[in-house]
């Protein structure tokens, strides 16, 4: 089921201008920005109170918009398409060129293909993928609605999407493209 239009739109212009927006996922609710603006990256950071190091993950409606920030053969590719779209993040070998606020500084990268109708249409709203972390702040519990999330968080916020969570009860699992192993279980 697709969401109605004028979130959307709100959703959009927020990103496009640079800002930071809240939105259901396959289990919390996540923040997200535009990947490739130092700014907006850098006002999420700061308010979850994350640290650079830890990287981001990046979510797409699909493989294409992840594309430029992956450096994948066709082998891991097609790996990665038999989860998609689905609750399973991968760290894949980074593009050149993917900044290091995205990477925390490793040639690597977390990438999903998300299955929550939600974020999916966000992604193609917006036409290109966007930040994916947990709207809480760092080490407390994450958000599982909009009226948590605008609680807490409401003043640092350029806009909140409605919509639910998806049925996941832990975040997504993240596996290791490269090895198949297991990194954080969901």
């Amino acid at each position: 089921m697709s969401m109605p239009r004028w979130p959307l739109r709100g959703a959009r212009k927020a990103i496009w201008g640079g800002g930071v927006i809240a939105y259901p996922t396959e289990a919390v609710f996540g923040l997200g920005c535009d990947p490739l603006n130092a700014g907006a990256v850098a006002k999420l950071l700061a308010i979850k109170h994350r640290d650079t190091a830890k990287g981001l993950i990046i979510i797409a409606a699909d493989i294409i918009q992840l594309d430029p920030f992956m450096n994948l053969s066709g082998k891991l590719r097609d790996a990665l398409l038999k989860t998609w779209p689905g609750p399973v993040t991968w760290v894949v070998p980074a593009a050149p060129g993917v900044p290091e606020w995205l990477t925390g500084g490793r040639a690597t990268l977390a990438v999903r293909v998300t299955a929550h109708p939600v974020a999916r249409d966000l992604c193609a709203a917006t036409g290109w993928a966007l930040t994916s972390t947990s709207a809480n702040l760092s080490s407390h519990p994450p958000l599982r609605s909009a009226l948590a999330v605008r609680r807490l968080l409401r003043d640092k916020l350029d806009y909140i999407v409605p919509g639910s969570v998806g049925a996941q009860r832990k975040p997504t699992e993240i596996r290791d493209a490269l090895s198949g192993k297991l990194l954080r279980a969901g």
